[in-house]
């Protein structure tokens, strides 16, 4: 890629990062099989590691050095410009130096994403794109190996998804599952445990649950306040619950992943037979 200083907004290639509100970058930059936007050096680095394939790139000029470096390799425009214009460009302050306009990668399929997988979350119709975000972000560093997300739930790839999870959306293998049940024997058959995180009157403590954890474990989350549906319960395998003090029901979703996603990876990694 080569740098372009730009003086105006009048070259239509930077149309990927005009006004980059929450609203707009969904309707308009993130069509399915379209683009998303990687915001910063570190998930820019990330991205391209991971095989995804910038279109094209702004910058404020104090960064442009070490963003060349992240994709020298690929063709296409570096827009280099006055803080002021690229604000005006993107509707906000560039506090992170760089946003690069990057190709969706095909998404896999499931059996390719859990083939290999003892620990799995499956997000059912979670919409708040932070969640999602710090979901990824546990999934990444507690050990786990992959997230499937439901039709409904919030992408991955969003900018703010992205942000928030530190750049681990594009190294945790994800992709979508179906609906109910159909999703939930796609697992089975797979060699799962689905364990719904949910508040139930068959629910069992998460102590009692990883007292006796299965090889193969699909954590399943549901959405903000509802929580799961009754087809994703209906679903599981067994229902889980997270023991709650102070008169307190449940966790954010977020939360929740961590608590869950910790005791399955530790009893599991203690169960393992010793050399």
């Amino acid at each position: 890629m080569h740098p372009i200083r730009i003086d105006s907004l009048d070259d239509p290639r930077l149309d990927d990062f005009a006004r980059l509100t929450d609203v707009a970058l969904r309707r308009v930059t993130e069509p399915e099989g379209g683009l998303y936007i990687a915001e910063s050096n570190t998930v820019i680095e990330r991205a391209v590691r991971a095989g995804h394939v910038p279109r094209s790139v702004i910058v404020q000029e104090k960064w442009l050095d070490s963003v060349l470096p992240l994709v020298a390799e690929h063709e296409g425009p570096v827009f280099v410009g006055p803080d002021a214009l690229l604000e005006d460009l993107t509707g906000f302050r560039m506090h992170r130096g760089a946003l690069a306009a990057m190709h969706r990668p095909q998404l896999p399929s499931v059996a390719d994403v859990v083939r290999d997988a003892k620990v799995v979350v499956v997000l059912e119709d979670v919409v708040d794109h932070t969640n999602v975000g710090a979901v990824f972000r546990s999934v990444a560093g507690l050990g786990a190996d992959a997230v499937l997300v439901s039709p409904r739930c919030a992408d991955p790839l969003y900018r703010r998804s992205v942000r928030v999870s530190m750049g681990t959306v594009l190294q945790v293998p994800w992709t979508r599952i179906g609906e109910w049940p159909a999703a939930g024997e796609e697992l089975r058959a797979q060699g799962f445990h689905l364990a719904a995180m949910a508040l139930t009157d068959r629910s069992v403590d998460l102590d009692a649950f990883v007292a006796d954890v299965p090889e193969r474990v699909a954590l399943v989350m549901g959405t903000e306040g509802q929580g799961l549906t009754d087809a994703a319960i209906a679903s599981a395998d067994t229902t889980v619950r997270i023991p709650m003090a102070h008169g307190v029901d449940s966790l954010n979703v977020a939360a929740a992943s961590a608590v869950g996603l910790w005791a399955v990876t530790h009893a599991q990694r203690a169960a393992r037979p010793t050399a």
